[in-house]
């Protein structure tokens, strides 16, 4: 019988997942505009966001040990559900009361930190249910579902935005939430409890750590992305509050306008998956590949918002084109190449680095655009990003190129 990639189990995983994304992008879409309505400023926009970021720094520190020794299904079936159950009641809140900025920071928090547990147990039992020889068709799969989600919700959530309100759309979202939630519970897979019979502790906490930052110290080329990701991903963050200001603010430019931009991406992603399932980029050349991809990604955020709005969309479909291929081969070779005993931790550890360099950037993006014209600010970091790319991936390359190369069995 031929192999395939989608077995039951993968299905659902994607099937909640699909559902999961679709809640979160209108949701999002919508808060994010009702913040800088109430607010008219980036900063307390920038706020809301690093107040999301802290819990995804801070809980997979405690998490990730005990992660690594006990199933991650249940974890990740209770995450939907609560997450249901608070958008439902954020939203009932808002049908009857005014709008509070410290209930939705307080709010924000502590769904953020659902979301935290949540993100460890989908990233260390994602690799657990595609079919063995089946990584990198799976791991483009998952490189191109939130893409795809913001082409069909972005433009959907600026119409339910305009109709509906941003009260609704959460209700909404809690509703997609619980039916995410019952379709991990009919996963089926074998996890095993790694205690030997003892009751987890504060010692075997502090071993559990000590043995991941081991490996990491050994591991210089892993150390290197994740710090480079970590950078990148945490500026791309902070450019929410600034694209949501000019898009407002800017004369000629319209909410609609900026929903568009998912589209272009989706448009470029859908391009390059199509090229990941078909061609096989040699090992001697991912490395150069990646590299060259990131260089041109940071040029791309450097111009963006100087460029007429259609050379706007063309830059976003490039980038979504580059993006996904890049993506989807650091990603199946940081994941196979890791111990899997060892995957909850290192993924917390790139979590924990990607959050923190959030909250930082975040809150500093958000100053810059209440201090330089908005195309500045955005241009400025984006030189960061550049910068940081060539101090930590290109000067590691001797290390970072094995880890992409050895695994070319994989990619064929």
């Amino acid at each position: 019988m031929k192999q395939t990639l989608w077995t039951k189990n993968f299905s659902l995983l994607i099937g909640a997942s699909i559902l999961g994304a679709a809640g979160g992008i209108a949701g999002s879409f919508a808060l994010s505009f009702l913040v800088f309505d109430e607010t008219g400023s980036t900063l307390a926009s920038a706020l809301i966001l690093a107040a999301q970021i802290i819990p995804g720094f801070l809980i997979p520190l405690a998490a990730a040990p005990w992660m690594d020794r006990l199933p991650r299904k249940p974890v990740l079936v209770a995450g939907d559900a609560l997450n249901g159950l608070l958008y439902g009641l954020g939203g009932l809140y808002l049908l009857f009361c005014p709008f509070s900025y410290i209930g939705y920071l307080c709010f924000s928090l502590l769904l953020a930190s659902l979301s935290a547990f949540d993100s460890l147990a989908y990233n260390s039992i994602y690799p657990k249910l595609i079919p063995e020889g089946m990584e990198q068709k799976g791991y483009t799969v998952s490189g191109m579902l939130y893409p795809v989600m913001q082409v069909v919700m972005m433009p959907v959530a600026a119409l339910l935005l305009e109709r509906l309100g941003a009260a609704r759309i959460l209700l909404l979202q809690g509703l997609l939430s619980f039916s995410a939630a019952v379709l991990e519970s009919r996963i089926r897979i074998q996890e095993e409890r790694r205690l030997d019979g003892e009751v987890y502790s504060f010692r075997l906490w502090k071993a559990d750590v000590s043995e991941a930052l081991s490996y990491l110290r050994q591991e210089k080329g892993l150390s290197s992305i994740f710090s480079y990701m970590a950078v990148t991903n945490g500026v791309a963050v902070g450019y929410g509050p600034l694209l949501v200001a000019f898009f407002r603010m800017t004369a000629g430019f319209t909410t609609a306008m900026y929903s568009f931009f998912s589209l272009a991406e989706f448009i470029g992603r859908s391009l390059g998956g199509l090229v990941q399932y078909r061609i096989h980029i040699p090992p001697k050349k991912r490395f150069p590949f990646i590299f060259g991809v990131y260089q041109i990604y940071e040029c791309m955020d450097l111009c963006l918002l100087w460029l007429p709005y259609p050379l706007m969309l063309i830059n976003r479909a490039i980038c979504g084109f580059l993006g996904i291929n890049s993506a989807t081969l650091r990603q199946t070779a940081v994941q196979q190449y890791i111990p899997e005993e060892l995957r909850a931790r290192l993924n917390a550890y790139q979590g924990m680095l990607v959050q923190g360099a959030g909250t930082l950037l975040t809150l500093l993006i958000g100053f810059l655009g209440e201090i330089l014209d908005l195309r500045l600010a955005m241009s400025c970091c984006a030189v960061l990003s550049l910068l940081v790319c060539w101090s930590t991936v290109w000067k590691n390359r001797s290390r970072i190129r094995p880890i992409f190369e050895i695994q070319s069995a994989e990619y064929v």
